[in-house]
């Protein structure tokens, strides 16, 4: 968790400072963190007005961090996911861990499961909670935003 921390306060994001590293064996195969695509001040949208019709997850213009640490995985070594276990995190502005939420992003979920990661790891305020990737997935459909 500290070195998806670490990873986190590099994110761009206005939104949300996010960060993930999958590991496997001990080695990190991926890392990412949020931000617009390619990095790129003219990829931001964040600070336009958005559709009242969009989801809450799908009003950002940033690349998720699991997606992007899923990406780097698959360049550097792609038959290393399997079995992987996957970390993410937030931290606040001064780059302290902010606890997770429960499981809800679906789009991340199916990709960690579609690239066969094995275990997704977050911190909430009970702790350091690891799921099964098939468990997250499932979870992620149930969450119900309090919007």
């Amino acid at each position: 968790m500290r070195k998806a921390t670490e990873v986190a306060e590099k994110a761009l994001c206005f939104q949300a400072k996010c960060g993930t590293v999958i590991v496997k064996e001990g080695e990190i195969i991926g890392q990412g963190y949020n931000a617009p695509p390619l990095d790129k001040e003219e990829n931001r949208t964040c600070d336009k007005d958005f559709s009242p019709g969009k989801l809450k997850y799908d009003r950002t213009c940033c690349m998720h961090a699991e997606w992007r640490a899923i990406a780097d995985a698959l360049k550097r070594n792609p038959k290393k996911l399997k079995g992987s276990k996957l970390y993410f995190t937030r931290v606040n502005r001064n780059g302290k861990i902010k606890k997770s939420g429960k499981p809800y992003c679906t789009v991340c979920s199916r990709m960690a499961l579609d690239a066969g990661i094995d275990k997704f790891v977050l911190w909430h305020e009970d702790g350091i909670c690891e799921y099964p990737t098939d468990e997250y997935n499932r979870l992620s459909y149930q969450y119900i935003p309090a919007e």
